[in-house]
C-alpha cells in the first residue's frame, strides 16, 4: 500500500465514546474526514446527535448517535450490538468518555472519587471488553484510549489539583499496555493518546486559573487547537500504525518533555 492507502479509513467503522463535544468530537471529525463511518455515544445523546448531523454534512460518511453511560454494562452491550447490526463490524474504538473533579487530595469527596474512577477507568474497560470480544471474532481491530499528560506524572497543584483524574489516567495507561500485551495475538492494536491542555468545557476552569503556568510548561507555548488531535487519532486508527501497539503518544506541545 502507498502512504495515502495506509491512512485511508474508507469503509471502516469507528465507535467514539463521548464523541459529541470537545476532544471526542475533534477525533470523530478527523476519523470521518479519513473516510470512517461513525457511532458517537455518550450520556448526553442530544449533543452526539448534533455533532453527528454536522459530521455527515461535512464529510458524507454515515454517523449514528446513541445514548450510553459507559459505566453501565447493559448500555455498553447495546451500543456494540447495534453498531454491529448497522455496519457488520467494528474496526476502531476510541475510549474518550471522561470526567474530572478538582479538589486537594485531603478534601477529595468519596463520591467524586468513585465517579471519576468509574467513568474514566471502568468505562474504558467495559467498552474495551465488549468491543474486544467482537474484534477477536473478526480477526483484529484498533483501540485508542484517551489518557492524559496528567497520567504520566504528578502535577503541580497550582496547575492541576485533581488526584482522581490523574490516578484514572495513569490507570488507563496501564490498561492500554496490558491489553496490548494480551490481545496482540488477535491482531488487536491497543494504544493511547495522552493529550496536553486543550480548551474544552472540562478544562475551562483549569486553564482560567493555571493558564500561565501551563503555557510556561508547554514547549510550543500554546494550548492544543481544534485540529491537533486529528492526525494522531487517524494514524493510530489506520493501517499506518499496524506494527504499533502498547504505545502512549503524548500530544501535548512538548509538556511531557520538560
Amino acid at each position: 500500500m502507498n502512504v495515502r492507502q495506509l491512512f485511508d479509513l474508507t469503509g471502516k467503522t469507528a465507535i467514539v465514546t463521548g464523541g459529541g463535544r470537545g476532544l471526542g468530537a475533534q477525533i470523530a471529525q478527523g476519523l470521518a474526514e479519513a473516510g470512517a463511518n461513525l457511532v458517537l455515544c455518550s450520556r448526553k445523546v442530544e449533543t452526539c446527535r448534533e455533532t453527528a448531523v454536522r459530521i455527515e454534512q461535512d464529510t458524507g460518511v454515515t454517523c449514528h448517535a446513541m445514548a450510553c453511560d459507559v459505566r453501565n454494562p447493559d448500555d455498553v452491550r447495546r451500543v456494540v450490538e447495534e453498531s454491529v447490526e448497522s455496519y457488520g463490524r467494528i474496526d476502531i474504538l476510541v475510549n474518550n468518555s471522561g470526567a474530572s473533579w478538582g479538589a486537594p487530595a485531603v478534601e477529595m469527596p468519596f463520591e467524586a472519587w468513585n465517579k471519576v474512577i468509574d467513568i474514566n477507568v471502568t468505562g474504558t474497560f467495559l467498552m474495551s471488553q465488549a468491543v474486544g470480544r467482537m474484534m477477536i471474532k473478526q480477526g483484529g481491530g484498533k483501540i485508542i484510549n484517551i489518557a492524559s499528560v496528567a497520567g504520566l506524572s504528578g502535577t503541580d497543584p497550582h496547575m492541576l489539583d485533581a488526584v482522581g483524574y490523574n490516578t484514572s489516567k495513569g490507570a488507563i495507561i496501564a490498561l492500554t499496555k496490558d491489553l496490548a500485551a494480551k490481545w496482540g495475538k488477535h491482531q488487536i492494536r491497543v494504544n493511547a493518546i495522552a493529550p496536553g491542555f486543550f480548551p474544552t468545557k472540562m478544562t475551562r476552569d483549569v486553564i482560567h486559573h493555571g493558564g500561565e503556568q501551563i503555557l510556561r510548561r508547554t514547549s510550543l507555548g500554546r494550548l492544543g487547537s481544534e485540529s491537533d488531535l486529528k492526525g494522531s487519532a487517524v494514524f493510530l486508527a489506520s493501517d499506518a500504525s499496524n506494527y504499533i501497539t502498547g504505545v502512549i503518544l503524548p500530544v501535548d506541545g512538548g509538556m511531557s518533555a520538560t
